[in-house]
């Protein structure tokens, strides 16, 4: 009588992540893996791109960690210290009440970086799914969700901003919400003519004769595909609110005090240019630009990597 020995697959011994990948599966992570690489590349190639990465990286470092470092009092105010020059003491002097003018700095760019970066992926979030739905669907969806983003544009945004502020009290939260629901129609547009463009392709065409709905389609196809687009507006839409946060802070409808703002402390500065007090008006203007500036060479960059990685496709 014979017996048979089942031998096991030794294939089956080895783990899951040990056994080989498909061969379609390998090849499409190399090709993502190669187009990352390449897209990394091509924004570090970008000078202007880097060198405003790297100030983006100092300005946060300096506005965040920068306070536990240079501990100052920005709440009680001391007028036996006030308008002192620039010291070891006080690296760029003190202001009309007495509070470190480095340290009110850091403390203002929290508060800009923090309404600009939050208005900023606000309005890129609403008028992206407002452009994509829009351009998508077409028709007469289109056509009224289109005429209420012409509407709102004919409008001055600042404003609606000063408006606004003039009837509450300004907070961190209200300002973002404030800015960011007046700032997403500009990528409404953009974002519409993302998906017009791309509503016709074979894939989705393909994806809906399937069965599968608009819903699925503007989400895993158009805004997908449009995601290049998407995040480069989000950069400058990021620069745009904080010269936003500027604009009103500088006609006195920003955050109170003993709240800081860059925005404010140009404006409290520029009532003291004449009695001498520089300190109080350049550093936050010259930080205003730098920031705004650095802000769109970073924007620059991503545009040029994210078309070299379409192109590639």
């Amino acid at each position: 009588m014979s017996t048979e020995i089942a031998i096991p697959d030794p294939q089956s011994r080895r783990p899951e992540s040990a056994r080989p990948m498909r061969p379609g599966t390998a090849r499409r992570t190399s090709r993502r893996t190669s187009l990352f690489k390449q897209g990394v590349e091509v924004f570090f190639e970008n000078r202007l791109a880097v060198v405003g990465f790297v100030t983006l990286l100092i300005i946060v470092v300096l506005c965040f960690i920068g306070p536990s470092i240079w501990r100052t009092d920005q709440v009680h105010t001391q007028l036996s210290s006030a308008y002192l020059p620039i010291s070891g003491t006080h690296p760029l002097g003190t202001d009309a009440v007495g509070y470190d003018q480095l340290g009110r700095l850091m403390l203002g760019g929290q508060t800009s970086i923090i309404v600009g970066l939050a208005a900023g992926v606000l309005a890129t979030t609403i008028g992206t799914i407002w452009g994509a739905t829009a351009g998508f669907v077409g028709g007469w969806l289109d056509a009224a969700m289109m005429r209420i983003v012409d509407s709102l544009m004919a409008i001055p945004a600042l404003f609606l901003f000063m408006l606004i502020a003039t009837l509450v009290t300004p907070t961190v939260p209200l300002l973002v919400l404030i800015i960011g629901a007046f700032a997403w129609l500009n990528p409404a547009r953009l974002i519409r003519g993302e998906s017009l463009a791309l509503r016709s392709r074979e894939y989705i065409v393909a994806m809906r004769g399937m069965g599968g709905s608009s819903l699925r389609a503007v989400r895993t196809h158009v805004v997908r595909n449009a995601i290049g687009t998407v995040i480069v507006n989000a950069t400058f839409q990021v620069a745009d609110a904080i010269l936003y946060v500027a604009y009103l802070s500088f006609l006195g409808l920003g955050v109170p005090p003993p709240a800081a703002n860059w925005g404010g402390m140009l404006s409290d500065g520029l009532a003291e240019v004449y009695s001498g007090h520089w300190w109080l008006l350049y550093p936050p203007g010259v930080l205003i630009i730098i920031l705004v500036v650095a802000f769109n060479f970073v924007g620059d960059g991503l545009r040029d990597a994210f078309e070299v990685r379409l192109r590639s496709r």
